[in-house]
């Protein structure tokens, strides 16, 4: 059975015209051979009528204390309304189509409300939905517990739905519908000239994504990485390939994608405040154990870690740093702050092993007189933390640096 999971988001549902234009993109797959099963998100976004945080809003200004479990069930509600909306689009287009919950579409999770993690997925009613001639909608980002109650998987969680039914169903491919047409260089926004990537690595989204880009969750490239399973992230729009993702095994037409091609993209976090902490001058035993473990057990993330016997450095987000200060300070300890940064990432497995790529990033900060308050790397990215007001500055110096332009040489062909 060729199955294809087709992913749209909530901007591709919101009018009926949006709505019959997503129904043409899953009748043409199903006239293609494949069987769609399509994974939808919930309408609109907060202020539309059928948005999850409108719901939400609705419901908290009766009062704010909502438990965790009425919540998920709430939530879940969003996107049950716009599988019904796509199953009578599909009905009347001439298509026969079944909508399934998360429960009854075998997604099993923890108990975790408001930020489920799938255990299982066991698929056998798609299946014989689809061996019925039925094109199955799902309604993403929700499951059910081995206890039998409704859950929510947290941010991103209608994409996580799709690549968990891709690897269960062994689907030839994973589309996720968005309003882009593909991954980008960097944020167009910011880089007149970033363009669409052809192909990327798992690892390499899968860095982007938890580095600030926004185009598709992590955990849904993790879940589709275990088991192969190719992804695109396409327009509902416009008829473009969009962004093939993909392992680092794969070619794309006859050379490898990771060959020629340093870096993949440049994204970026804003709004981090960097803390240092002078070892010698503390009369604390064990401290890196001490001020580790009082952040998390007050649930301060911290990141962009650096420990060595001198000094201890790392980051929160802007609005954490208060607590954080508090918590260090309760330990006797007052760190050196500098709020308002941003970390700037560089991304590219074909970095991996290759002697220079530090010194490029290293001179294109400094061309741009960008100072480096602190770096970090891994085999597939490199970090480094600069002031908020030189972020932007940053960003197209790194893309220009690595060629990662339109008006560049393509690096993929």
């Amino acid at each position: 059975m060729r199955f294809l999971v087709q992913k749209f988001g909530g901007t591709s549902l919101v009018t009926q015209e949006l709505r019959e234009l997503v129904a043409s993109r899953i009748i043409a797959a199903a006239d293609e051979g494949y069987l769609p099963v399509v994974v939808v998100s919930a309408i609109g976004r907060a202020g539309e009528p059928y948005a999850t945080d409108t719901l939400l809003n609705f419901v908290l200004s009766i009062h704010r204390d909502l438990p965790a479990r009425e919540m998920d069930m709430l939530m879940s509600c969003g996107e049950i309304i716009s599988g019904v909306a796509m199953v009578n689009t599909l009905q009347g287009m001439g298509r026969q189509a079944v909508l399934l919950n998360g429960a009854q579409a075998g997604i099993i999770t923890d108990g975790n409300h408001n930020d489920a993690r799938i255990i299982r997925v066991d698929p056998q009613n798609i299946i014989k939905y689809a061996e019925l001639g039925k094109i199955v909608v799902v309604a993403g980002f929700q499951g059910i517990s081995e206890q039998g109650e409704i859950t929510t998987l947290g941010r991103g969680g209608s994409d996580t739905t799709a690549a968990a039914l891709g690897v269960a169903l062994n689907a030839e491919c994973v589309d996720i519908y968005t309003d882009v047409e593909g991954i980008m260089t960097a944020d167009p926004r910011i880089v007149e000239d970033a363009r669409i990537l052809d192909t990327v690595t798992y690892n390499e989204i899968c860095q982007l994504a938890h580095e600030g880009a926004k185009v598709i969750h992590p955990r849904a490239v993790e879940i589709a990485m275990q088991k192969n399973i190719p992804l695109r992230v396409r327009s509902t729009f416009s008829g473009t390939p969009g962004t093939l993702v993909t392992s680092h095994h794969e070619v794309y037409g006859t050379i490898d994608i990771t060959r020629d091609r340093l870096a993949s993209g440049v994204t970026h976090i804003a709004g981090v405040t960097q803390f240092k902490i002078n070892l010698p001058d503390l009369a604390v035993d064990e401290p890196a154990r001490r001020i580790f473990t009082a952040l998390a057990l007050a649930d301060i993330s911290v990141d962009f870690i650096n420990v060595s016997p001198e000094t201890i450095m790392f980051t929160v987000k802007d609005e954490m740093a208060a607590k954080a200060v508090a918590v260090l300070e309760n330990l006797g300890i007052k760190p050196q702050l500098k709020p308002n940064c941003a970390k700037v990432s560089t991304v590219g497995a074909g970095m991996t092993g290759v002697p220079g790529v530090m010194a490029r990033i290293v001179q294109a900060l400094s061309e741009e007189g960008i100072k480096i308050l602190q770096s970090a790397d891994s085999h597939t990215t490199i970090w480094v933390l600069v002031e908020k007001e030189d972020m932007y500055k940053a960003i197209r110096a790194l893309h220009r640096k690595f060629e990662l332009g339109h008006k560049e040489k393509d690096q993929q062909l």
